[in-house]
């Protein structure tokens, strides 16, 4: 439907050409209230006057509010479940940030980051305000969801850098040498691979048409091709259909058996190419690629001349100063870390010695105890008395109980 489609359509729930409404399995959208979401958009479609709203909807009707205005006009029932998914919501939440303001690891802003996508003032029902609300911030988030990606990679290689550096200073010279040597022969190994056809080129979907699809490369047709690719059949290649175009020319530069090559940056790989492919055919910018796009960018002069393409092994993913900061950074929280551990040690001793007292005061208890029963026999043995059973009845002596039987037999 056009609320899928314009805004979440990773969840790969779409409209066909006469807008009547299919469903298949959803992709993750990899946003932290990517469920709620979806419960949201399915209750929201069970109900006829806003699923005929949403037939009708565009992108402007959908982003500027006028369509979360409609959910005064749905059935009680899908208000109520509306209602208890919020309320679950709002609960998984408040479970989340106690988690995090335990572990002290996210400042307050950020905290309170995780409520942008429903209204915190009201808590227990679902408004026009909610809807709003989670269509803006889900925007927001897609729009921003590669950019974080690409962040984490450039992260991830610079540990990777600084866990080699720190490796081989723990070496001596001769054993350095070797390592470096080692480690360059296996970069150069890498580099070592086929051509890479630029992404959404000819030369590229010919290499599909052919030895994925079986076909004569000779016989290649856009219109044919764009149809064996849309896998759910819905009109457009979403992200998805477009990444997995792009694997035959991946596996010429990386495979998991080899020691050169790493996993994390033939995804990171894969994003570029699908990005640089929805850059130069994605025209109106919804992240998806209808047929009229597919068949337009055909005809661009980049489609059958493209540039080379570079694979990141050519192009440096960060900087040496942005290395050195990262490398303080990591620096600080080790040192955190570190006063944190040291913190919990001492608490760790203390409860020890707490412990240890409390065990010395438990021995002195049962000690007096021992000493009480014990003063209590000895003045009952000294009063005539008989001794205090364990649990204070008493006792008879063998020649008072013999006593006692012979009066009974006499009677």
């Amino acid at each position: 439907n056009v609320l899928i489609r314009v805004l979440f359509y990773v969840c790969d729930s779409a409209c066909c050409d006469q807008l009547s409404l299919h469903h298949t399995t959803p992709q993750d959208t990899g946003l932290y209230y990517d469920r709620y979401l979806r419960e949201v958009i399915e209750v929201l479609e069970t109900d006829p006057h806003f699923r005929e709203k949403l037939q009708t909807a565009n992108s402007e009707d959908i982003k500027n509010g006028r369509l979360s205005k409609e959910l005064d006009l749905v059935g009680h029932h899908v208000r109520t479940r509306l209602d208890e998914l919020k309320r679950q919501e709002v609960s998984r939440l408040r479970m989340l940030l106690k988690a995090k303001l335990d572990s002290l690891q996210m400042d307050h802003a950020s905290l309170l980051k995780q409520f942008e996508h429903l209204d915190p003032h009201n808590q227990n029902t679902f408004e026009a305000k909610d809807l709003e609300l989670l269509i803006t911030t889900a925007t927001k988030d897609l729009e921003n969801y590669d950019a974080e990606r690409h962040e984490e990679f450039k992260r991830y290689e610079m540990l990777k850098e600084h866990e080699r550096r720190e490796y081989l200073k723990g070496l001596d010279q001769e054993k350095r040498e070797r390592e470096e040597k080692r480690l360059q022969e296996l970069k150069d190994r890498h580099r070592q691979h086929p051509k890479v056809n630029a992404p959404g080129s000819v030369a590229q979907l010919r290499e599909v048409w052919e030895e994925t699809d079986g076909l004569d490369p000779q016989e290649f047709n856009p219109k044919t091709f764009f149809k064996l690719h849309d896998t759910n059949e819905d009109g457009v290649l979403d992200e998805q259909e477009l990444e997995a175009l792009f694997t035959k020319e991946l596996e010429k530069v990386y495979d998991a058996k080899n020691e050169e090559d790493d996993m994390m940056e033939m995804e990171e790989e894969r994003l570029r190419m699908r990005e640089h492919v929805m850059k130069n055919v994605d025209a109106n910018k919804d992240r998806l690629v209808t047929l009229e796009e597919f068949l337009k960018s055909t005809e661009k002069k980049e489609f059958s001349n493209p540039k080379e393409w570079e694979t990141l092994e050519t192009r440096p993913v960060y900087t040496e100063e942005e290395l050195q900061r990262f490398e303080v950074e990591l620096l600080d929280r080790e040192e955190e870390l570190k006063r944190k551990a040291e913190n919990l040690r001492q608490q760790q001793e203390l409860l020890k010695e707490r412990g240890k007292a409390l065990e010395a005061q438990r021995k002195e208890y049962q000690q007096a105890v021992l000493e009480m029963s014990h003063r209590q026999k000895e003045q009952q043995a000294a009063d005539g008395q008989p001794p205090a059973g364990p649990n204070g009845e008493l006792q008879f002596q063998p020649e008072a109980q013999k006593v006692e039987d012979e009066g009974r037999r006499s009677e």
